[in-house]
């Protein structure tokens, strides 16, 4: 498997030096999830793309602190490159703003969630027990930090997740494309550092109500190991 990672954000201060970046989260998950494949990344911010996709088995979507919907001209050409490549049928996985820009590529309506931020850990309803690593699951908790959302399914698209706060959590269109807008590849000390950076944004209330919720873990390596089966083929009905 040849998996071309599209990195859509480049960190900062004690996140860089502990973490380097999304695309090296993803994959310390994909390493945690034991598997060992060719992959290769490129930052879309620094107009960073492979010369040809055709090499490549599918292409992951990292997620970013900007808008999928942004007029910046990183931002345009990345959903140009994206449309193109859903055009070609290319496997496709996208993570929190790469679930975005997918889904807006795909003709979601996306934008600023009128609900606020999303943060912590969340728990979200599975509406998938047929999907690989889903037997009798009816629930999912990850870890969330976004105040964008994809307001309704693309069309073709199945929900795959959802709660009240986020109802398309996740979604599969056919056996091509999975995304999902909260971060399988977060750890806990991830979401307590962005929560303590956006601390006079959220409020106390909910700063201190998502740190707490750190401390009851979450399933990103779930998802990894469904993105893998994904990737790998394995069938997304």
């Amino acid at each position: 498997m040849k998996l071309c990672i599209l990195e859509n954000d480049i960190l900062d201060g004690e996140l860089a030096q502990s973490y380097s970046g999304f695309a090296a989260m993803f994959l310390r998950l994909f390493e945690r999830v034991g598997v060992d494949w060719t992959m290769e990344v490129f930052n879309t911010m620094r107009g960073e793309y492979p010369a040809s996709f055709d090499s490549y088995d599918a292409v992951l979507l990292t997620g970013s602190r900007a808008d999928s919907f942004s007029d910046e001209p990183w931002v345009v050409e990345l959903r140009r490159q994206v449309s193109t490549l859903l055009g070609q049928g290319k496997k496709m996985v996208g993570v929190c703003f790469g679930h975005q820009l997918i889904a807006l590529c795909l003709g979601a309506p996306v934008g600023r969630a009128p609900q606020g931020w999303g943060t912590g850990r969340m728990t979200y309803d599975w509406h998938r027990p047929d999907l690989p690593h889903s037997k009798d699951r009816t629930e999912i908790s990850l870890l969330a930090s976004h105040q964008d959302q994809v307001f309704e399914l693309p069309p073709g698209a199945t929900l795959v997740a959802s709660n009240d706060f986020c109802p398309v959590a996740s979604f599969t269109v056919g056996n091509k494309v999975f995304c999902i807008q909260p971060h399988p590849e977060f750890s806990e000390d991830v979401s307590a550092y962005l929560l303590d950076k956006r601390r006079h944004l959220l409020g106390e209330a909910q700063y201190l109500t998502s740190v707490q919720s750190l401390e009851h873990g979450h399933e990103g390596e779930h998802i990894g190991r469904m993105v893998v089966a994904f990737l790998q083929g394995q069938p997304v009905i």
